[in-house]
């Protein structure tokens, strides 16, 4: 793991970092050391790890509850290069589409193909960050939604360091066998008026998941329209569960 740049403002330390290929962000309170609890964090299709919602959840992660919290480029996405099967696929998914195919079984297994690549790197990058002296091996959450979350749920079920997960804007093609796996507390997001997930297969994968705890958070408006309080909500939940 080698950090290639550094910054701080308001009280939060920002990390950039570079994990073989894979290039990521980690924020924590500015100067401070010791055991905390983390959260990784999935970024939506199309986006990167710093991205707008990525990054202004994160400083309230930190600065509100003392969280350490990290995100990396899923492949293809922000740093890192293009892959040539992934924009053959979604060229081809585009052209299927145009055809009159539906988009979310075309995007669930996209989002399956990738989660093969993305689980392995994500448990790379979270023993890497947890042998660091100012995170430590505390208790973990996980937030993704969109790509987020058809990424995101593998990883929480393959990964047991992970004890709460905030998922969403998802569907159960992709997911739903692996969705029973899970037995964490979870919050899920549903946008009532998605034009991308059907809300069926959002409600299909909130019903397949396992936790015997979960919330759904179901609010009226488009793919990418949740509304801002839902982060107060968020933050109460890691609070929660990771302490």
């Amino acid at each position: 793991m080698r950090f290639t740049l550094e910054t701080s403002c308001d009280g939060v330390r920002e990390q950039f970092f570079v994990l073989g290929e894979i290039p990521g962000v980690l924020w924590t309170p500015q100067g401070s050391a010791g055991t905390r609890p983390m959260v990784m964090m999935g970024h939506g299709g199309g986006q990167h790890k710093k991205a707008p919602d990525i990054l202004s959840r994160a400083r309230r992660f930190v600065a509100e509850c003392g969280f350490a919290v990290v995100a990396v480029d899923v492949p293809a996405h922000g740093d890192r290069p293009k892959v040539e099967e992934y924009d053959r696929l979604a060229a081809e998914n585009q052209a299927r589409v145009e055809a009159g195919e539906e988009l979310a079984p075309l995007i669930a297994d996209f989002q399956a193909l990738v989660a093969r690549q993305t689980v392995p790197e994500w448990r790379a990058v979270l023993d890497a960050v947890q042998q660091l002296e100012h995170v430590g091996a505390g208790p973990v959450g996980y937030w993704g939604v969109s790509l987020g979350c058809g990424l995101g749920v593998p990883f929480v079920a393959a990964e047991p360091r992970v004890r709460a997960a905030v998922l969403g804007l998802g569907g159960a093609l992709a997911s739903a066998e692996v969705a029973g796996q899970i037995t964490v507390p979870v919050e899920f997001l549903v946008q009532w008026d998605d034009e991308r997930v059907p809300r069926a297969q959002s409600l299909a994968l909130f019903e397949a998941l396992a936790s015997a705890e979960k919330t759904l958070h179901a609010n009226p408006g488009k793919h990418g329209e949740v509304p801002a309080f839902e982060v107060d909500s968020t933050l109460r939940f890691f609070a929660r569960h990771l302490g």
